[in-house]
């Protein structure tokens, strides 16, 4: 209260606002129900029909759908053959799976800095981390905006690296004309609540190359399979199968799949909703000197997931928590997005310094989320807005 009191008494909102929301229909409802009367919670047709939905979508010619992105990002580390002695790239901006799915299959990650105004990896720190024990880059589309994709695929094709597109912001993303999951070795997806499409939790990864794909299904179900093709011992027996690789249970329920595909008929409203939130943030903050607005790479066709409000701190009489705990106080929820990876103490135990990504972490000081998604109202963006000038006017040096 002491806080509102300082701000002026009465909060923008006295019903909070949250930063993300997932939007839920009747028709969403309808497809789980239908799907948990049918004869299948698992292993079943919806989730080979999910499959085919999202290389419609995507234009990708196989996809494999599992239990969550992080399921998804480990079984591309798989399929690309990463293990121990290798080094993998990846941002520090990013959700720690990013980097865990490195760790997972006992290769080392190293971070690359971000571009300063785009928040993305940035190409140039990447060849500067480039040794021969690189085997693959995991170049994430953080806020959804697709990373400089070419120049990526560039670097990878000279050094023979596996490039895998971490899109779990990205759903609906295209970059020059082409939809995100169809343009990396391999592209990642999460569907977990907060994103533009949900099934709750989900997952799933799309590629081009057929045996990457082999390698993916085998490694999102156990390493078994009941192609005789791949078997060391065929056989005819109609309940044979054999376990011929290492895999895990990875796979998604069929009712998480019935949802995600009523979720992805909506994507296109999901999409032109957040774009058009984004340009009335862009214009109303765009003349704020204590602001700084993401920049968006001409090639990247975005369908945003995350807003995020940096602020230049040096103009303002208050830290970012003290920013932060005000936006609260309005009734405005946000969040940071994210932490340096190797910030976080287990990362420090496994020897990584403060220091390595100076544009990382200077934004993540200065950086958090403001309320993003399609069920926003005209009135709800206008408080959000009205809520960080007021703020920004009470703060101003």
């Amino acid at each position: 209260m002491e806080k509102l009191a300082i701000l002026g008494g009465t909060p923008v909102r006295t019903k909070p606002i949250s930063y993300g929301r997932q939007y839920i229909d009747n028709a969403d409802i309808q497809a789980v129900v239908d799907t948990l009367r049918s004869d299948y919670l698992t292993v079943g047709p919806k989730t080979k029909e999910l499959e085919e939905k999202l290389c419609k979508i995507t234009g990708a010619k196989y996809c494999v759908a599992v239990s969550n992105g992080t399921a998804a990002l480990h079984i591309a580390a798989i399929a690309a053959g990463i293990g121990p002695g290798d080094e993998v790239i990846t941002t520090p901006i990013t959700f720690a799976a990013s980097a865990n799915c490195v760790l997972y299959v006992g290769a080392k990650p190293v971070f690359a800095d971000i571009n300063p105004e785009t928040y993305n990896i940035d190409p140039a720190s990447i060849r500067a981390c480039i040794t021969d024990k690189t085997k693959a880059i995991v170049a994430v589309d953080f806020t959804g905006q697709a990373t400089e994709l070419d120049e990526i695929r560039s670097i990878c094709k000279e050094h023979n690296l596996v490039l895998i597109e971490d899109a779990a912001h990205s759903i609906g993303t295209k970059y020059n004309g082409v939809p995100v999951g169809n343009i990396a070795d391999m592209t990642t997806f999460s569907f977990h609540p907060v994103k533009t499409v949900t099934a709750g939790e989900g997952g799933a990864v799309t590629t081009n190359d057929e045996e990457l794909y082999k390698k993916l299904v085998l490694a999102h179900t156990h390493g078994i399979t009941r192609d005789i093709a791949q078997m060391k011992n065929p056989t005819d027996d109609p309940w044979y199968n054999e376990q011929v690789g290492f895999g895990y249970n990875y796979r998604i329920t069929e009712f998480q799949a019935a949802l995600l595909m009523s979720q992805l008929d909506k994507l296109d409203m999901f999409s032109k909703r957040r774009k058009e939130i984004v340009k009335t943030y862009d214009e109303a903050f765009a003349d704020v000197p204590q602001i700084q607005v993401q920049k968006e790479i001409p090639e990247s066709d975005t369908t945003r997931h995350l807003y995020i409000l940096r602020l230049h701190l040096e103009m303002l009489n208050c830290t970012r928590r003290e920013f932060f705990d005000a936006l609260r106080a309005e009734g405005i929820s946000s969040q940071v997005h994210y932490l340096p990876v190797y910030w976080h103490s287990y990362y420090e135990g496994l020897g990584y310094p403060k220091g390595l990504c100076p544009e990382a972490e200077k934004y993540y000081q200065e950086s958090m989320s403001l309320p993003l998604f399609y069920s926003m109202t005209d009135e709800d963006v206008a408080d959000v807005i009205f809520a960080v000038k007021k703020i920004i006017v009470y703060y101003a040096k």
